[in-house]
């Protein structure tokens, strides 16, 4: 075997990353370029992007556009832009998304529409936008969206944000199906609680009882974006070219006991 042989480079793979200005979007992209890839970050705040492109490999290799993703018109322009000036597109990592802990009598219809376009409408849309069979590579790609452990099981105060993380399982495996064709594989990645910009500002982060708790139901402790972005490089190389339509757990034993 060839000993520069790696089965999960990204070399010259245009990747696409929301929510790339922190957590665990940032270090995806951070990851990809690692592992050679042209990525276009993603994300609402400019200089929080600029940020995270000057922590990549290669800074000129890669792109960025501000942007929020319930704003479907930009949307729509942004990817035309980049297709047109980047060639067509090889992967994608939906990572954007918002958290809360609200029981549900503190839940408004207005709440609810919210979280549905933020964590599902949105990149939903997106991903319609990327897999044009003028904006994707006919060789096929990987698209990836991130979810959470909250889509498969249960907590007080998660039913906001439940929904729309089972929302998205639910939806990868029919859209697994439908891409299959064209080779374009499409999975999900449930992580645990992960150390991030997100969780910190979490309710449980607030006092120390509350965080020790959360701590302790995972075996392994909590996680590190790396160990999501690492996953996420796998399942968008080559060496994942069998995998489609599944749910990746990485959680730490959340949901061993």
């Amino acid at each position: 075997m060839d000993q520069k042989y790696n089965p999960f480079s990204l070399n010259d793979k245009l990747i696409l990353i929301t929510g790339a200005s922190s957590g665990i979007g940032r270090q995806c992209a951070i990851a990809c370029s690692l592992m050679g890839a042209r990525v276009v970050l993603l994300g609402r705040d400019q200089e929080r992007l600029a940020a995270t492109l000057r922590m990549m490999t290669e800074p000129l290799k890669h792109i960025k556009y501000a942007m929020d993703l319930v704003d479907f018109k930009k949307v729509e322009e942004v990817v035309s832009d980049l297709v047109s000036k980047q060639g067509t597109i090889d992967g994608l990592i939906n990572c954007a998304g918002v958290s809360t802990t609200l029981p549900l009598n503190s839940s408004t219809p207005e709440k609810m529409e919210h979280f549905l376009k933020t964590n599902v409408i949105g990149p939903m849309n997106l991903t319609r936008l990327v897999v044009k069979h003028s904006n994707f590579s006919k060789s096929g790609g990987s698209i990836i969206f991130i979810s959470s452990v909250m889509g498969i099981v249960g907590d007080s105060g998660k039913v906001l944000y439940s929904m729309t993380k089972g929302a998205l399982i639910a939806s990868v495996k029919s859209l697994a199906v439908e891409l299959s064709s064209r080779h374009i594989r499409v999975n999900t990645i449930s992580p645990g609680v992960v150390e991030s910009p997100m969780s910190q500002r979490a309710v449980y982060s607030k006092d120390r009882e509350s965080l020790r708790r959360i701590e302790g139901l995972h075996l392994l402790g909590l996680g590190k974006t790396e160990d999501v972005a690492h996953a996420c490089v796998y399942l968008l190389s080559d060496s994942a070219k069998w995998i489609t339509g599944t749910n990746l757990i990485i959680d730490g034993g959340y949901l061993a006991k």
